[in-house]
């Protein structure tokens, strides 16, 4: 007999449960399909990097057809399910609406970016979860850069070199960190902006930088960031947003052209449709061997699951990281497998090892095993620990080849914003009709 096992989601925990999969289930004793948006894992870790032009953005993403070998890949988008039927739901790449049957479903369909409604965020502010996200982000400083350098006055210069991030988790003090880095890099080539200078400002809802680390090392980070001139705001909230104006809860007002948000992930609402309990911030519920609670043929991984935390002896869930997703991964596999005559369903017993932020400059800070490191040992293990988690030895030679080359050469300043914007050819006008005043046709920025 041969099972239907679905695995919806291709991120770290849906990846590492096909990959585990494919080694626990005999060959031809289960058919698994992998149903994903995308054909590729993005390492989030990684992303502040691409966003900086340390890294090649192709270099932190992973091809799921290089990684597996077995399962079935299929790009479509989850739209529902019906756990009673054992069906779920999906459109296909070309918009057909299809629904596929399982044996065993494995739900591991991650996070979004949680936008809460501040005025004009949704209009004018830029996310950090995506690889389009970092690319966008980064071709906006230097096209504000381009901007500054253009005009005349230094009031007007002011808003276009002010840099605004909203939250102080992972993403929020790399992303800054390494953005700041990247444009300190290249303001040279810039010699209006030069003189002026950028204006880097963090803001934080909670009283200090990084909940998830000890507070020795977020007051480290945060003098850190001091010193090198980002300013940090705890206790403070983004009330309101315009195209040139970012008011914040304590009165004050930033004219400033970029404020990426990066406060906080939830699921995405598909996980409403899937007939599944949710707890009271919207993961599906599961016990301890991430079996999804009165469904024996249901499991749930990372992001979108509450998976019961080992190290808090299951009173809160696990954090959304991609060190517990891709374990979770792992796990269910091995449960799934048990569960249909292959070993033993075992719980969820994982901790976490370390906790690594990267703050450019080789410095980060970082706790391993109850150890605590800062500075650039931090940063040496963080890097360090984060070539050793890429999959694939071609992908690791890359990263390595990466940040060697970026110790020694500085980064590029070219604005790619047309990438994946090409100008229809019936758009296309000659430069030299341009100068003749003939209207034109651009393609959008990224």
């Amino acid at each position: 007999m041969s099972w239907d096992v679905v695995i919806a989601g291709g991120g770290f925990g849906g990846l590492y449960a096909a990959r585990r999969l494919e080694r626990a289930l005999p060959r031809q004793s289960a058919r698994v399909q992998l149903l994903t948006a995308e054909n590729f894992l993005l390492y989030t870790p990684l992303l502040p990097g691409a966003a900086a032009g340390t890294l090649e953005p192709r270099h932190v993403v992973v091809p799921l057809r290089e990684e597996l070998d077995r399962t079935e890949i299929r790009l479509a988008s989850v739209t529902g399910a019906d756990p009673g039927r054992s069906e779920l739901r999906v459109t296909t790449l070309e918009g057909r609406d299809q629904t596929i049957r399982y044996d065993q479903l494995i739900v591991a369909l991650g996070s979004v970016s949680r936008v809460l409604p501040v005025p004009g965020l949704a209009e004018h502010g830029v996310g950090f979860k995506t690889i389009s996200e970092a690319i966008a982000l980064r071709n906006r400083a230097l096209l504000n850069l381009e901007i500054a350098e253009s005009l005349e006055h230094r009031d007007q210069r002011r808003e276009y070199l002010t840099f605004v991030f909203v939250g102080a988790g992972y993403a929020g003090l790399e992303g800054i960190a390494e953005l700041q880095d990247f444009v300190a890099d290249v303001i040279d080539r810039y010699p209006r902006c030069r003189l002026d200078g950028t204006r880097w400002v963090l803001v934080e809802a909670l009283d200090r930088v990084m909940p998830e680390i000890a507070p020795t090392l977020a007051a480290f980070a945060t003098r850190e960031m001091r010193a090198r001139g980002i300013e940090v705001l705890t206790a403070t909230r983004l009330d309101s947003l315009d195209g040139s104006t970012a008011t914040l809860s304590t009165g004050e007002r930033i004219a400033t052209r970029t404020l990426c948000w990066t406060a906080g992930v939830k699921p995405p609402r598909v996980i409403e449709e899937l007939g599944l309990p949710l707890d009271g911030n919207r993961r599906i519920e599961v016990d301890e061997t991430l079996r999804v609670t009165g469904h024996e043929n249901v499991w749930a991984v990372g992001d979108a699951a509450a998976v019961p935390d080992p190290a808090k002896r299951g009173a809160t869930p696990c954090p959304p990281t991609a060190q517990h997703a891709l374990r979770q991964g792992r796990l269910v596999a091995d449960n799934v497998a048990a569960t249909l005559g292959h070993g033993k369903v075992r719980p969820f017993r994982y901790k976490t090892l370390g906790v690594f932020v990267d703050m450019g400059r080789h410095k980060a800070v970082a706790t391993m095993m109850g150890i605590k490191l800062r500075g650039f040992p931090a940063w040496f293990a963080a890097r360090s620990y984060h070539l050793a988690m890429m999959p694939g030895t071609g992908r690791k030679l890359r990263l390595m080849v990466d940040w060697t080359v970026g110790l020694c050469f500085g980064r590029a300043s070219s604005e790619l914003g047309q990438l994946g914007n090409p100008p229809s050819l019936g758009g296309f006008v000659d430069p030299a009709e341009r100068r003749t005043g003939h209207e034109s046709i651009d393609s959008p920025r990224a």
